[in-house]
C-alpha cells in the first residue's frame, strides 16, 4: 500500500522563508499509529529523499491529530533566483509513493 492511500492529506509548505514543512495526516488513528510505530518516516528516509543530513530534518507525531509532520531547510531561500517554488507547495512527492509494508 502507498502512503497517500492510507492518508487524508499530504502537503508541503513553506515554513518562513528557510525552512519546508511537510504534513502527513492520516485517515485513521489505525493508519497512523501503523506508519508512526514502524518508524518509515525517519529522519534517515528524509535525509536521503532530499539529500540532507538527518540531524537537519524535525519530525513531530501528532498523536490527537493522526498527523506526522517534518520540518527540513529549504534548498533555496523562499523567492531566491535559484528558487523553483516560492510557496513550498510541490515538494512533498517523495511522500506519496512511500510503500507501507
Amino acid at each position: 500500500m502507498k502512503l497517500w492511500q492510507m492518508t487524508k492529506l499530504i502537503r508541503s509548505k513553506n515554513a518562513g522563508p528557510f525552512e519546508l514543512t511537510f504534513d502527513v495526516i492520516f485517515k485513521d488513528s489505525e493508519g497512523y499509529t501503523k506508519v508512526r510505530d514502524s518508524g518509515l518516516i525517519s529522519a534517515q528516509w528524509v535525509a536521503q529523499a532530499y539529500r540532507l543530513a538527518p540531524e537537519a530534518v524535525a519530525i513531530i507525531h501528532y498523536d490527537a491529530a493522526n498527523a506526522i509532520k517534518v520540518t527540513i531547510p529549504r534548498p533555496s531561500i523562499s523567492g531566491d533566483i535559484d528558487d523553483s517554488d516560492v510557496y513550498g507547495g510541490q515538494q512533498h512527492a517523495p511522500f506519496v509513493n512511500l510503500e507501507v509494508a
